[in-house]
Parts: structure tokens; sequence; C-alpha cells
């Protein structure tokens, strides 16, 4: 048996050093930190800064993707309106994105006109 298995035999020398052995995991470590910790925290500052600056009139994307306009802000709830006559009430922090001004009404202009297109050419098939 044993010429398929070799003899562990105790060999003399130094142990390894102990910063030695930290090396890997500290580089672990710094890794992690500069590629998931510090962009997660970034954006997660950058979404604070955006639901303290909403405003009565912004027009917005939630994370939801429902868009409409800001009517009313509180401390933590804002309304939203999305049609005429027709307001939600949702969490700031629901809020996903501020568009640009006139967003709602050419967005919504634009996707009907392509899509009565697509319509016309089903029918003449």
């Amino acid at each position: 048996m044993d010429f398929f298995i070799s003899d562990a035999l105790a060999q003399g020398g130094e142990p390894a050093a102990g910063l030695t052995g930290l090396i890997f995991p500290i580089a672990l470590i710094v890794i992690f930190y500069f590629l998931l910790i510090r962009p997660q925290q970034k954006r997660a500052k950058e979404h604070k800064k955006l639901v303290e600056n909403l405003a009565k009139g912004d027009e917005v994307l939630t994370t939801g993707g429902i868009v409409g306009r800001i009517t009313e802000v509180g401390d933590s709830f804002a309304n939203l309106a999305l049609t005429d006559g027709l307001e939600v009430r949702l969490q700031k922090s629901a809020v996903a994105q501020v568009l640009p001004k006139g967003s709602m009404k050419g967005g919504l202009d634009k996707a009907d006109a392509g899509k009565e297109g697509k319509d016309e050419k089903k029918a003449d098939k």
C-alpha cells in the first residue's frame, strides 16, 4: 500500500510570516470596497439628493414605471398627477428619475403615433 500513498515527512523550517498570510484577505476587502460598496454608496447619496430636491411641477418616473407630474410634496409623500383628474399618492423614495419638462406630453404623443402606424400596416396586409 505504501507504493500508492507516499508517507508524509515532517519538514523543518520556519512557519509562514503572519503579514504574508493577511495580504490576500486585505486585498480582497479593498477590491470589494472599490467595486461594490463605494459605487452603491454614491448611488444612494445621489438618490437621496434627488428625493430632497423634488418640487411641485417636476415630471418624474417612479420605480414602478409610472410617469406623472408632482402636484404636492410633503416630508415623505408626494402627490403625482397622472392625467387630468387622476392623482396618486406615493412615497418620495419611489421616484427613480426626474424627467425633462414636457416629457409626459411629448412621450405619449410619439408612442401613440408609432402604435397607430403599426396598426395601419397590419390592416393593409
